[in-house]
């Protein structure tokens, strides 16, 4: 019997790992006005933290919210790749009251990549993410009020989502949830890591 629980619950961990977390509250309007996907926009409008080939060309955009599981095995999945891409990690305020605050502590850390693995440490040991302070700078809080907006603008239902350049045919790719390593190379154009 522990075996068939523990096999279910496998299943059903592996199943939630390659989807999404949608909004539980009122920060996702009923029915938004859509935009098109614009890395011009993402680059202009949204705030977020770099990580990767900083300095390459080709850049993956990623709306986040702390709290979603599915964002923090994106991150995981991610990183094999960041030798050859640029990622920007976009926080939104999406799935509960805690994702606001960790969101504002994120963006205003002095080594966002590394509160962010700490973070991820965290949710996967069941400890809820990094302590975070419900007080936000007004420019902090009106970031995060931006990114969830333009986010909402582009249609997503769930996190993450990512908008980018296909590296192989040129056009922009958005997506939402998240994939294994291989298959995020694949939608992104690159030769397998």
């Amino acid at each position: 019997m522990k075996f068939k629980t523990l096999f279910s619950s496998c299943l059903l961990f592996a199943a939630l790992a390659l989807t999404g977390c949608s909004p539980q509250d009122a920060s996702k309007p009923a029915t938004p006005a859509k935009q098109a996907l614009s890395v011009d926009v993402l680059a202009a409008q949204a705030r977020g933290f770099a990580v990767g080939a900083v300095m390459s060309a080709n850049t993956v955009y990623v709306f986040f919210d702390p709290q979603c599981p599915h964002c923090g095995h994106l991150w995981e999945t991610a990183a094999p790749l960041q030798k050859k891409l640029k990622f920007v990690w976009i926080p939104v305020g999406w799935v509960n009251a805690s994702s606001t605050p960790q969101a504002a502590a994120l963006l205003t850390a002095a080594s966002p990549a590394a509160l962010m693995s700490e973070h991820e440490a965290l949710l996967a040991a069941g400890k809820g993410g990094l302590s975070a302070s419900s007080s936000i700078a007004p420019d902090v809080a009106q970031a995060i009020k931006t990114n969830t907006a333009l986010l909402n603008s582009f249609g997503a239902e769930s996190v993450p989502f990512m908008v980018a350049k296909n590296l192989k045919t040129g056009q922009i790719v958005s997506r939402e949830g998240a994939l294994e390593t291989a298959a995020l190379a694949e939608f992104l154009g690159l030769d397998a890591p």
